[in-house]
């Protein structure tokens, strides 16, 4: 059978990751098996979570399953949230509700993008960005972060900048580096693209992708690209806060300070898209939840105790790693340059990490901070006896 062209090159994109994803599914319920790869949970679901959804889960009505748009109760409660957390004035005409970050990513690029337009990702970066465009029929433009820092490079994203550009993607807290973008950095780009969206007669719009914005670690402020660039869209999931990735639920928000009448436009079109794209709206459960939803979180201190352990183990002992501010992660170099062969010497000795390879960057890899404390300690002695040799 023939793939269409956008199906094969979303295939090409995400290959090395649904390999990687097989490979390590296969070994994970193995015993002894460190597991530090993918964000999920090893441990039983937040009870709040479980609360939520045993309350929930018995019918109010005839209608409590029937069809669910962009329920009220769970968009007003996502605009309050917003307006305390941000500091916007968020309405709750202005939110989506969607299945996660994938749903609110789906839906932004269909809302301001067309076929054939250019869209900046950053790397390293996630890894499904690129085939999420492809499929999409709009074309991903990688540019690579600042090599030492990660910050953003506002110029190299500038000098990316064609007349077919549409979309920035701005992803902070960020995967997997776990840098947290500060607001002059963030301004420093905002004026750049009201300068390059000048020059090219369109408005490229920045895509703030927010899933990790709640985890952050050591009272690391957070500013949103929304607060200084009007021409925002935010995409958010519960599913990292709640650490629960299977359960669908997150939404697009559209910045508020745009001008009245694009907001309006924005507004109207998104059900008519969401219906479009594939009833892309969450499960009538997971809406019905999500007032109760929005104040229940992992325990955050918790991850920060795992990533000062892990940093500060791997950093003794002569590692290159970057501190992480926010996020599930720790990103730090191979001291070989080859994190392929790295993974590859850890996995036979019971200890899964993911490659730097998957985000472009062979020469790092990344820890996941879900990992349990017990993973955690099997997986040191492994990890340090790669460390760097002192000269």
């Amino acid at each position: 059978m023939e793939l269409s062209t956008r199906a094969r090159a979303a295939e090409d994109e995400i290959g090395p990751v649904t390999r990687f994803l097989a490979e390590v599914s296969a070994r994970a319920d193995e015993p002894g098996i460190a597991d530090l790869t993918f964000g999920n949970p090893h441990e039983m679901p937040l009870a709040g979570l479980v609360d939520a959804l045993r309350t929930q889960v018995e019918p109010r009505s005839e209608a409590w399953f029937a069809y669910k748009t962009n329920e009220e109760p769970a968009r007003a409660t996502v605009a309050a949230g917003l307006r305390d957390e941000l500091g916007l004035p968020f309405e709750s005409a202005d939110i989506a509700m969607t299945q996660g970050a994938f749903g609110a990513i789906d839906l932004a690029l269909h809302l301001v993008a067309d076929e054939g337009d250019e869209v900046i990702i950053p790397v390293p970066g996630w890894f499904c960005y690129a085939p999420m465009l492809r499929v999409s029929g709009l074309v991903p433009v990688p540019v690579a972060l600042d090599a030492d820092t990660f910050d953003l490079d506002v110029d190299a994203i500038v000098d990316a900048v064609t007349d077919r550009t549409r979309i920035v993607i701005v992803n902070s807290p960020a995967n997997p580096t776990g840098r947290v973008y500060p607001r002059d950095q963030l301004a420093r780009l905002a004026a750049a693209l009201d300068e390059r969206s000048a020059a090219i007669g369109r408005r490229i719009w920045i895509l703030s992708d927010e899933p990790y914005r709640r985890i952050r670690f050591d009272g690391v402020p957070f500013t949103s690209p929304a607060a200084v660039y009007p021409w925002t869209l935010i995409d958010y999931s519960y599913g990292k806060v709640l650490l629960a990735p299977g359960q669908r639920l997150g939404y697009l928000a559209i910045g508020p300070l745009m001008p009245d009448d694009v907001r309006a436009t924005l507004r109207d079109a998104l059900v008519p898209t969401q219906l479009a794209i594939g009833w892309g709206f969450p499960d009538a459960l997971m809406q019905h939840a999500a007032p109760a939803l929005e104040d229940v979180t992992i325990d955050v201190e918790e991850l920060q105790r795992r990533r000062d352990r892990l940093h500060a183990a791997l950093a003794d002992a002569g590692f290159r790693v970057t501190r992480a501010e926010g996020t599930f992660y720790l990103w730090a170099e191979a001291p070989d340059g080859d994190s392929d062969a790295l993974a590859r010497r850890l996995a036979a000795r019971g200890v899964l990490i993911m490659p730097g390879t998957l985000f472009d960057r062979p020469g790092h890899f990344r820890l996941s901070l879900t990992a349990t404390n017990e993973a955690i300690e099997k997986a040191l002695p492994a990890l340090l006896d790669e460390a760097p040799v002192r000269s």
